[in-house]
């Protein structure tokens, strides 16, 4: 554990306050995001982050530093795989291009609450029970199988269980009404599709959280480095979005890097809780280490994706 001063805190606390009142102001009228605006937004927040990461190093020092730009860039590269189940969700629920910013905002918020609570929830079983470190690891290592054989695109939102949880709860009608999440009809309060898309976002963010979490525990236990370095990754993805939308078939070999850094993850995971619970002359693999490997595969899919594009029989629908 890292000695964070409680100012840091206040700091972090702030600034995701402001950046989201920042946001919300920016986009509170309904309209298409294009790509140089989402580009513009999306080099605010990864400096925005970077800029943070900085304040770590100086503050809290090298190690912490480390950490937070691994886990920072670990969670930003496996949120990329989130935004082809977005593009499948609103797809799915044909979302005009003008509310789909209103429902990631939202998405967002739900995100922050739900992996801190995860992240808090996971550290403290970790430093309870080191030995759940292999359970984790397992699950990275089944999520990157199932990635590498194309299980993972198996998503329905039309299965969501938090979709057809909310159509049991209230009404939800056929045709959107604008940004509005809630209409009134003959009286009675009947939900918009928006509401529906919400809940297979807030869903699917659950889902993502799986590997998420643990992937992160790997890199550092500290609740500091890993819920800031959650937090900026998400604080981002909407402008990622909006900014990939139209370009994420082109990155095809990008799942497979993703496959190969949560199983390197798992690996990192399982020579860590063996040092912990076996023996310590089992070696550890540095944070440094995993920052340059995460670094090197990254560049690597995207070179290589750009370099071999797609067969068109091979893209997507």
């Amino acid at each position: 554990m890292h000695d964070v001063p409680f100012w840091l805190w206040i700091v972090f606390v702030v600034v995701v306050v402001a950046s989201l009142a920042v946001d919300l102001f920016a986009h509170r009228t309904a309209h298409v995001i294009g790509f140089r605006e989402a580009t513009l937004w999306s080099a605010a927040w990864i400096s925005l982050a970077v800029l943070f990461g900085v304040v770590v190093f100086f503050v809290v020092g090298t190690d912490a530093g480390v950490e937070y730009t691994t886990a920072w860039l670990l969670e930003k590269s496996l949120s990329v795989d989130n935004l082809f189940v977005f593009a499948l969700i609103f797809s799915y629920f044909q979302v005009p291009r003008a509310y789909q910013h209103h429902v990631l905002f939202l998405g967002v918020l739900g995100a922050l609450v739900f992996r801190g609570l995860f992240l808090a929830a996971g550290v403290a079983v970790v430093s309870r029970f080191t030995a759940v470190l292999f359970v984790f690891a397992a699950i990275l290592f089944w999520s990157s199988y199932k990635i590498l054989k194309g299980e993972d695109e198996s998503f329905d939102p039309g299965k969501s269980v938090a979709v057809r949880l909310l159509r049991k709860v209230i009404p939800v009608r056929d045709e959107y009404a604008g940004p509005h999440f809630f209409v009134k009809e003959a009286g009675k309060r009947v939900a918009t599709p928006l509401l529906a898309v919400v809940a297979a976002i807030e869903a699917a963010d659950l889902v993502f959280a799986v590997d998420s979490v643990p992937a992160v525990l790997a890199v550092s236990s500290d609740v500091f480095i890993v819920y800031t370095s959650n937090a900026f990754a998400i604080l981002g993805l909407r402008a990622l979005y909006f900014m990939l939308a139209g370009l994420l078939d082109r990155f095809h070999y990008l799942s497979v890097g993703l496959a190969l850094i949560l199983g390197f993850i798992g690996v990192k995971l399982v020579l860590q809780a063996a040092h912990k619970t076996v023996s310590t002359a089992i070696p550890e693999i540095p944070s440094l280490v995993s920052l340059a490997v995460i670094v090197v595969v990254l560049a690597v899919s995207i070179t290589v994706s750009v370099l071999r594009p797609p067969a068109e029989e091979d893209k997507p629908v």
